[in-house]
């Protein structure tokens, strides 16, 4: 399939390239001859091929999310340098120097 050199312009644009008219004509020729390429698939039988997403088994590696008990508040804050109820005190980003918790 070979790309015209406006709709090589067109992609340019699409994609915010500014290229040069010797760029175009370089990107003219190597995008048709993908093109062309990707273009030989069409020609293969996949009669009886099963769509695939990946090429190799994948199978999940993580654990089982069981649920386990958790550090208590006072457990989870006993060495925290600024403590706001069962927050974080951290110092605060706009207009203030006095810590929020959120």
């Amino acid at each position: 399939m070979s790309l015209t050199l406006d709709e090589v312009r067109k992609v340019a644009k699409l994609a915010r390239l500014d290229m040069s008219a010797a760029d175009l004509a370089t990107m003219q020729m190597q995008l048709s001859a993908i093109l062309d390429y990707v273009g030989q698939l069409s020609s293969l039988n996949t009669d009886g091929i099963e769509p695939l997403a990946h090429p190799l088994p994948v199978h999940n590696v993580f654990r089982d999310d069981i649920l386990a008990p958790s550090l208590t508040p006072d457990e989870a804050l006993q060495n925290a340098p600024n403590r706001l109820a069962n927050f974080f005190g951290v110092p605060a980003v706009f207009d203030t120097e006095e810590p929020i918790s959120h």
